[in-house]
């Protein structure tokens, strides 16, 4: 029986994937950084995507607060002066004492002017509120509804009344759940060989949904 040479042992080993190691190494730098930044999000976003299809059988009871008050006189020719007849915020002055009265943030949000009457709407991830002054009489009414934590989480899903922020971050979220499918690809690409069921289900992941959507979805 022959035993290897010397040149013959140190012959490198080929592979028999398309990738090379450093390429491999790559993807899988890439996959996994990717995983560890998407954890939690796709965590979220799958437990508010159970609560969104069950939405109807949650039963929550809404919380709401009002206040009915007048504006103090030194307020009255804020409003009295002002021209705006479309979209404009309340006076600064205005909106931080009606921050202090109504316990919500008005900051410069845009409110809608009229003749008779400012009125101010104010949504937000489960929530949602309203301000109106009259602007003859100086009296105004606030109303706060509440709709719990589990309406908030399923409205962050939705990116409903987030803001921009909430919605870059969606973007970006988005773009790297994307890298991490996409080197999972190439990963499985890379193991498919070794391991018989890849493609397979991948292709019940394609085409079950599919089917679902076209025979069952009317």
């Amino acid at each position: 029986m022959s035993t290897p040479t010397a040149e013959t042992s140190s012959t490198p080993t080929i592979r028999k994937t398309g990738f090379s190691s450093a390429a491999l190494r790559t993807v899988v730098l890439w996959h996994w950084t990717s995983s560890a930044v998407c954890l939690i999000g796709m965590l979220g976003f799958a437990i508010t995507g159970i609560t969104l299809n069950h939405a109807s059988q949650i039963e929550t009871e809404p919380q709401r607060d009002s206040v009915i008050d007048d504006l103090p006189p030194k307020f009255m020719s804020l409003l009295a002066n002002s021209t705006e007849e479309e979209s404009a915020a309340l006076p600064p002055e205005l909106a931080e004492w009606l921050t202090e009265q109504t316990g919500k943030s008005i900051g410069s949000r845009k409110a809608d002017w009229s003749e008779d009457e400012v009125y101010l709407s104010m949504p937000g991830p489960g929530s949602d509120a309203w301000l109106a002054i009259d602007r003859e009489t100086g009296e105004f009414e606030f109303e706060s509804t509440q709709r719990g934590w589990i309406s908030y989480f399923n409205d962050l899903h939705k990116g409903r009344n987030t803001g921009a922020a909430w919605k870059w971050f969606l973007d970006l979220f988005a773009i790297a759940t994307l890298v991490f499918c996409l080197t999972g690809l190439l990963l499985l690409l890379e193991h498919a060989r070794r391991r018989k069921m890849t493609w397979p289900l991948v292709g019940l992941g394609l085409f079950l949904p599919f089917l679902l959507a076209v025979l069952l979805i009317h």
